[in-house]
């Protein structure tokens, strides 16, 4: 076989070696979001229901999708191993400053450019930007086969700078910023203990219930068992929970969505740029600094993704449930999620191409 036949059947090897589920996962999600657009426009008070009982200001059934979601793998992350990852230097600083420096700047720069006759959705959009990724982030990592341990610590050091530093940035860039700038902005009040509950419920107790599992499933049954027969059996509880959640959001905010099309679509252009600018200039940057694959990747995703349920949650808290900023942070994961799983085929496809033979 010639080098570039080996180098073409290698992301398709490595894609195969996906499970069923996961090979079909954008067709998966596709489905889930017509479903739940479909939900909310067909059903009446469907929206009402599931909206009607809320866990730190989100609703009970997208809560509950969220810590199915992120459990099983934090069950498979090697604590054991993250001191490897708090020592290396070049990701802490890198994920710290796309997070924090780059990501809301860009987010504020593009937000600007396209829309800048529309200040609620323009609002929104500066939301999304200062709310870091914290949840689906950990599945896109780990379909990429990214390196798991790596993602969990950027993770949690998003959450902490997460309530730390959303209500400073937020009123950096929505008041203080604009007037430097002769902009017009708009004021943002966010409790930190509405963020910090957030955090706690969706981090916290899917990560403390994967360190305990972990811990006790190896004491007593041995890490071979773990590793070979208990992460399988809970390992597709992952994409179900991703599914169902895609489902429940976007049957809540499903008429929101399809009754301003053509807003959606000015909304969705700078949201299209935003990720691809953040992915690829993480992946380049995760290179040129000599990052192995698995934690470029890392490093590339925890940067271009966001938490769309925490902005979700601030826009209709702040300026109400029908505003401008509530539809545009709707609009975040509509455009995240399909692009986000299409980044993670490009990614295993730029595996053997710029990392082949380069391990963590």
């Amino acid at each position: 076989m010639t080098t570039t036949a080996q180098n073409t059947a290698a992301p398709t090897a490595v894609v195969g070696k996906l499970s069923r589920l996961d090979q079909f996962l954008p067709l998966w999600i596709g489905l889930a979001m017509a479903a739940g657009l479909l939900l909310g426009r067909l059903i009446p008070g469907l929206n009402a229901a599931l909206d009607s009982v809320k866990v730190g200001g989100i609703s009970l059934p997208i809560a509950l999708g969220l810590l199915v979601m992120m459990y099983p793998v934090l069950a498979k992350v090697r604590y054991d191993r993250l001191d490897t990852v708090t020592g290396d230097r070049r990701l802490m600083i890198s994920s710290l400053v796309l997070n924090w420096v780059v990501g809301p700047a860009v987010m504020f720069a593009l937000a600007w450019i396209f829309l800048p006759d529309q200040p609620a959705y323009r609002t929104g959009l500066i939301i999304v930007g200062l709310a870091r990724c914290i949840a689906m982030v950990i599945i896109w990592n780990d379909l990429a086969c990214g390196d798991r341990e790596a993602a969990a610590v950027l993770v949690a050091l998003n959450s902490i700078f997460q309530v730390l530093a959303f209500g400073l940035l937020g009123w950096f860039y929505l008041s203080v910023l604009p007037g430097w700038l002769h902009l017009t902005g708009a004021a943002l009040h966010v409790s930190g203990w509405d963020i910090a509950r957030n955090v706690l419920i969706f981090l916290g107790i899917p990560l403390l219930a994967g360190y305990l599992t972990r811990r006790f499933g190896e004491k007593a049954r041995g890490r071979a068992w773990y590793e070979a027969k208990f992460l399988p059996k809970i390992g597709p509880a992952a994409l179900y929970g991703l599914l169902f959640t895609i489902v429940i959001l976007f049957a809540l905010q499903g008429d929101a969505i399809t009754s301003r099309p053509l807003d959606v679509a000015r909304i969705a252009l700078p949201l299209l740029a935003y990720f691809a600018i953040m992915w690829a200039g993480s992946y380049a940057l995760g290179k040129a600094i000599g990052l192995t694959y698995e934690r470029t990747t890392t490093l590339a995703f925890t940067a271009a993704g966001n938490n769309f349920e925490l902005a979700i949650a601030v826009a209709i808290g702040t300026f109400g449930v029908t505003s401008g900023q509530a539809l545009a942070g709707v609009v975040g994961p509509l455009i995240e999620v399909p692009v986000l799983v299409a980044l993670v085929y490009v990614s295993l496809a730029l595996r053997q191409r710029l990392f082949a033979g380069r391990t963590r």
